[in-house]
């Protein structure tokens, strides 16, 4: 135990701690209206706000270097991408009906079960272990670099393909709908005598 956990404990929470909890609580909120609302762009946005309150949270944590990646790659990228892929599946604007599967209750049950096995993870693999947050940082941007492209390479290339393969996702979905949208159209005059408008058929009938 170091001398910030001696120093003071939980009912005594400093500054840093309590922007920590106010961060997180608003980073919650915008992830519950990202995944509540039926508007397609305004979860994006919202997204974006999510995220956004991540980078902050690793900054109070000294964490300058993992923040900054997460604002270029997950702020600059990945929701742009998304964006991208509304734009070209043309999207809604306003409210989606559709846009809720009606398997509220099963996904709620697989987010609460992912969300209590995350943070047992976490809490049973940091439970001795204290930051201080009034100190240096306890890494640097060539230690996180290392370990990112030694022991977590693999992970971090399969991730570019997921995007790439959401990329192209979207752009077949709009080739689809661009080519549903000029199929040809049946002239009148080829259509058989006495079909409703064939001047043929009224022809015949006199």
């Amino acid at each position: 135990m170091s001398i910030a956990a001696a120093s003071h404990g939980f009912l005594s929470p400093t500054g840093v701690e309590i922007a920590f909890l106010l961060v997180g609580l608003a980073t919650f909120g915008a992830a519950l209206v990202t995944v509540t609302t039926r508007q397609l762009v305004h979860a994006a946005l919202w997204l974006v706000v999510t995220l956004g309150g991540l980078a902050v949270e690793y900054l109070l944590l000294t964490a300058e270097f993992i923040a900054w990646v997460q604002v270029l790659i997950y702020v600059g990228s990945v929701v742009v991408l998304l964006l991208f892929g509304l734009m070209l599946t043309k999207a809604p604007i306003g409210r989606s009906p559709d846009a809720d599967s009606g398997n509220r209750w099963a996904a709620l049950t697989v987010a609460v079960a992912a969300a209590a096995a995350l943070v047992w993870v976490v809490v049973d693999a940091f439970r001795t272990t204290w930051i201080d947050l009034d100190g240096a940082a306890a890494g640097s941007t060539k230690a996180t670099g290392e370990s990112l492209f030694q022991n977590w390479v693999l992970p971090f290339e399969a991730l570019s393909v997921l995007l790439l393969a959401a990329l192209v996702g979207a752009i077949v979905l709009s080739r689809k709908a661009k080519a549903a949208a000029a199929a040809p159209q049946v002239p009148a005059a080829t259509r058989a005598p006495g079909t409703h408008g064939d001047p043929g058929a009224k022809e015949g009938v006199r």
